[in-house]
């Protein structure tokens, strides 16, 4: 199933694949304050993690680094993901964080 997702998502043109990983940061944003499913954030710090692998060799040297620290922190979040669904602070934390990511991503994208 995630062959198929790659194939589609790399079908996109770079800007798109940009917002789609900015909309991808948005509902981790949402998920982590709001949600009561600690896998539901869980899936999409995989999916962002995916589609960053999947785009950052595309994109110039400056925001190709960027990528990579987002997703270097997004792996980190993940191993901590049992403590931290537990921790209204660490929820709110990866909120703050990933709308700031997803802000990034959109300003990349250039689509706005």
């Amino acid at each position: 199933m995630r062959e198929k997702l790659r194939e589609r998502f790399l079908r996109d043109p770079l800007p798109r694949r940009l917002g789609g990983l900015a909309a991808t940061l948005g509902r981790i944003s949402s998920s982590a304050r709001n949600s009561t499913d600690p896998n539901h954030v869980a899936k999409l710090l995989d999916e962002a993690k995916h589609l960053i692998e999947w785009t950052a060799a595309d994109t110039d040297p400056e925001t190709a680094a960027e990528l990579v620290r987002m997703q270097t922190i997004i792996t980190l979040w993940q191993k901590a993901r049992t403590e931290a669904s537990q921790n209204p602070q660490q929820r709110l934390l990866l909120s703050v964080q990933a709308k700031d990511w997803s802000d990034k991503a959109v300003d990349f994208s250039g689509l706005i």
